[in-house]
């Protein structure tokens, strides 16, 4: 991956300075926080109300695995790459609003969905634009910061990711707990309590999405060629694969860890714990937000004090530290008490958001603005394919095969093992070959 000069200054910092700019960003940094945590918060929400649903609908939990799984990575497989070459090259301010409104329309559809297909589209457009508009955020954030403050910057969005899980969990499960009291005013006669939540999730979405309208396009940076093909952009990315390749590894193993916990966290508790939505919402929405804070915090400065080091590629070593620490953070779903779970799972979330925000700070510092959304945008499709496609039927196969449905802590418990020791050997793998691979092609920069 090339190493690029980052440090020069951009056309808006010459004509207005740092301090201009830090002055004139703080609005939209703000902004792209909120969407990201109204991304993140749609497309969660059905996490703590899927057992509640699955009863209702009478669905399995491979059924499930599909709806929370598949639903959402067969559509950012196929239109991840284009969003990310929209990105490099058209209004990212445009299209986070386009994607906005799509995570708002599939929430109301989760409200309306009858079946299991309906169900699969609501979920499907709800993960695609809350998963896609990650690659814009992290793109626009590249131009509204400092090369010297990118990873303090990225703060914003994980930040923003994490608040929004946590309130899908701590709002969600108190929702459905004061909905299904008998004496519990409803909004619409006849409304089961989890369409319910998802309605009143969908009502702020909409509010929130109307706020990016106020959301300007800022110039960008750092660009080496703007009227590079989409073959020149990825004939790059391959000359860099000796570094992505493994990077792509760790952090889609770190992906498939916590899709599987996300998505599996909830049943394990209410099977396995005798834990209801109501009783595990609050303190599930404070480790989410808990782990989310410390391990952005940790991450961004250590992204930042990693680009100090002597080390070529030393942004890298937070994440090395980090995937290592997620392995005994995956066996949370067989601990023998419930505070061992809620321990184990913050310390694999915190790893998780660690991983997450270095490696994003390390292609928006490694790769040319050009081609870092399609860069970005093979990272969510890969993630999507196979942390979100894979991961979470495989922790209801490896159940099944030790029993069925009750045996569902273990099959997380091994998928999540397996998976951060793969994330372990990508980065360390990222970061001892780093050095060579980080050296730019001549033939393909001026």
């Amino acid at each position: 991956m090339a190493q690029l000069d980052l440090a020069a200054p951009t056309s808006a910092l010459d004509r207005g300075g740092v301090g201009e700019k830090r002055r004139t960003t703080a609005w939209p940094l703000l902004l792209l926080a909120l969407t990201i945590a109204d991304a993140s918060a749609m497309r969660n929400v059905f996490s703590p109300l899927q057992e509640t649903a699955e009863h209702a609908l009478h669905f399995s939990d491979f059924q499930i695995s599909l709806i929370q799984g598949v639903a959402a990575s067969i559509p950012i497989a196929l239109l991840s790459i284009p969003i990310g070459r929209i990105t490099d090259r058209g209004n990212r301010a445009l299209l986070l609003f386009g994607l906005s409104s799509l995570w708002t329309i599939g929430t109301i559809f989760t409200v309306l969905a009858a079946d299991f297909w309906q169900l699969f589209i609501a979920r499907m457009l709800a993960g695609i634009g809350a998963l896609c508009s990650l690659t814009v955020a992290i793109s626009l954030i590249a131009d509204l910061s400092t090369p010297q403050t990118r990873g303090r910057a990225m703060l914003a969005i994980s930040l923003g990711n994490m608040v929004g899980a946590a309130a899908a969990f701590a709002l969600g499960g108190a929702l459905l707990g004061l909905f299904s009291q008998t004496s519990a005013p409803t909004l619409i006669a006849g409304l089961a309590p989890w369409r319910s939540v998802h309605l009143i999730f969908s009502g702020a979405s909409i509010v929130l999405t109307l706020l990016l309208l106020t959301l300007r396009e800022p110039a960008r940076g750092e660009i080496i060629d703007k009227h590079a093909s989409l073959r020149t952009a990825l004939a790059e990315i391959w000359e860099r694969r000796a570094l992505l390749a493994p990077l792509f590894l760790g952090q889609v193993t770190v992906v498939m860890a916590d899709a599987a916990a996300g998505i599996w966290a909830a049943p394990v508790l209410a099977r396995n714990y005798n834990q209801t939505p109501e009783q595990f919402a609050g303190w599930m929405g404070l480790v989410l937000l808990g782990s989310g804070v410390v391990g952005a915090v940790f991450g961004g400065f250590a992204a930042d004090f990693g680009q100090r080091l002597k080390l070529k590629n030393g942004i890298l070593v937070g994440a090395v530290i980090a995937a290592l620490l997620s392995i005994p953070g995956a066996l949370f779903p067989v601990m023998p008490s419930l505070a061992g779970f809620a321990w184990m799972f913050a310390l694999l979330l915190t790893c998780g958001a660690v991983t997450g925000l270095i490696t994003a700070t390390a292609i928006v510092v490694l790769v040319p603005n050009e081609i870092r959304g399609v860069c970005l945008g093979a990272f969510i499709v890969i993630g999507a394919i196979i942390g979100f496609g894979v991961a979470p039927t495989m922790v209801t196969m490896i159940s099944d095969a030790l029993g069925g449905p009750d045996q569902l802590r273990y099959g997380l418990a091994a998928t999540g093992v397996a998976t951060s020791v793969l994330a372990s050997l990508g980065f360390i793998a990222a970061l001892a070959r780093g050095h060579d691979a980080a050296a730019p092609n001549p033939t393909l920069s001026p």
